[in-house]
């Protein structure tokens, strides 16, 4: 499986901006930026409530895919992509 792709297919689902999502039963708030006309994505979701992080960069290069993922492994942020459920209206309670 080329889990790059999978990042970017998953990141792809991600609206641009804030939005909350539920992961693993907990909470998070996501920050999806896109840079470079789409060419580069910055993805940082921060557990509502709690102290979990996931945060990572994906580079469109001429070599291919470039998955930065900062300060925890790939698998880390690949597994909270393929698994998050957005929520479409946050309630900020």
């Amino acid at each position: 499986m080329d889990t790059t792709s999978t990042v970017l297919k998953y990141i792809h689902q991600l609206p641009t901006g804030y939005s909350e999502g539920l992961y693993r039963g907990r909470k998070y708030g996501i920050v999806k930026e896109v840079f470079n006309a789409g060419r580069s994505y910055k993805v940082l979701a921060r557990e509502l409530k709690g102290t979990d992080l996931v945060s990572l960069n994906l580079y469109l290069t001429r070599k291919g895919e470039a998955l930065k993922p900062c300060e925890m492994p790939a698998e880390k942020v690949i597994e909270f992509l393929m698994q998050v459920e957005v929520i479409t209206n946050p309630n900020r309670n």
